[in-house]
């Protein structure tokens, strides 16, 4: 009997819950982040073209972000929202810059520093947790990330965990529709919106709003509940 099986055997003996183990349902979709070449990826990622970079003002403007909040840019990438978050949260505010890739997270610290933002906090985070403490943050910020989750369920219960009371996680992904969708999108990206919102629903959140700003993206809002 393999080890595994055992131990699950032994707890449902003794009365114990007993948990499925999450399975990967991406391997290896993070595997080319591990030794990136940065300058490469912020000519990807911070280029016209790049609808979320095109209307990124736009975007942090929907958010409605305050002086004093504590926010989370999950999958921070090059620190596009990261910068423009730590402006808008202020010195007495605090932006967190979560990415599972540590080249990624010390250009972030560099940048950080030439520019004068000591308000953003640079995490290294697993494929299955943010990384941040209870109930620390007011907004997680997840744009084109959720895709890469590889274990989505464990990800959400770190982020629904990290949030404050009434908390907002904000979605934004590429829309996978058959015949609308590029070929890319279609291969790449593993859920469509409304997988995508079932998910969440079910780690505890529930749908609150969904802006229209996008179109090749959607732009989802969520409360903690």
């Amino acid at each position: 009997m393999r080890p595994l099986s055992l131990l699950l055997l032994l707890l449902t003996a003794l009365g114990q819950p007993c948990f499925a183990v999450e399975q990967s349902v991406s391997p290896g979709i993070n595997r080319h982040y591990e030794n990136p070449d940065f300058d490469l990826w912020v000519r990807r990622f911070e280029s016209e073209g790049r609808e979320v970079y095109d209307l990124r003002e736009e975007i942090v403007a929907t958010l409605q972000l305050k002086p004093g909040m504590q926010v989370a840019d999950i999958g921070a990438g090059t620190g596009l929202f990261s910068k423009a978050f730590a402006l808008e949260v202020g010195p007495t505010g605090k932006v967190y810059a979560v990415d599972i890739s540590a080249g990624f997270v010390e250009n972030i610290k560099r940048i950080s520093r030439q520019q004068g933002l000591n308000n953003i906090t640079a995490i290294v985070n697993s494929d299955k947790s943010s990384g941040l403490s209870s109930n620390s943050i007011d907004l997680a910020f997840v744009c084109d990330t959720y895709h890469h989750f590889e274990y989505p369920q464990a990800m959400l219960r770190s982020l629904h965990q990290a949030l404050k009371k009434n908390g907002r996680l904000v979605i934004i992904d590429y829309r996978k529709q058959a015949g609308v969708s590029s070929d890319w999108v279609m291969g790449h990206v593993r859920a469509d919106r409304n997988t995508v919102i079932r998910e969440i629903e079910a780690a505890g959140f529930k749908l609150q709003k969904e802006h229209d700003l996008l179109q090749e993206n959607y732009f989802l809002e969520f409360v903690k509940v």
